[in-house]
């Protein structure tokens, strides 16, 4: 390969790089918490099913706060005690998008 061919390469490897981190901060800046809660969470932070804390409980989501907030996202991305499902069921959530639920939900229950 001559350096044409690598200088080639490393620019559409660089286009490709930051059309892709484009991507990603867009889907960030887009993701709506909320709605996604709505779709995903509030069958049960909504209701109390299964034991969840219902968003709105200052004082069962100051409990789980005591723990940490990076706790309380890496129990959602893994599940806790058989009774939260990992990543509260949303598949195609990210793990930065399961956070901003989390903040989302502490919020409405301050």
């Amino acid at each position: 390969m001559n350096n044409h061919q690598k200088c080639k390469l490393t620019a559409i490897w660089f286009i490709t790089t930051l059309v892709s981190a484009e991507a990603v901060a867009q889907e960030s800046e887009s993701f709506d918490a909320e709605a996604k809660y709505q779709a995903t969470c509030f069958a049960c932070h909504g209701t109390g099913q299964a034991h969840a804390p219902v968003v709105g409980d200052t004082i069962e989501w100051e409990i789980r706060l005591e723990k940490g907030f990076n706790t309380l996202v890496q129990s959602t991305i893994n599940g806790l005690n058989g009774m939260m499902p990992a990543r509260g069921l949303c598949s195609d959530c990210t793990d930065d998008n399961l956070k901003a639920i989390v903040q989302f939900m502490l919020d409405e229950s301050q």
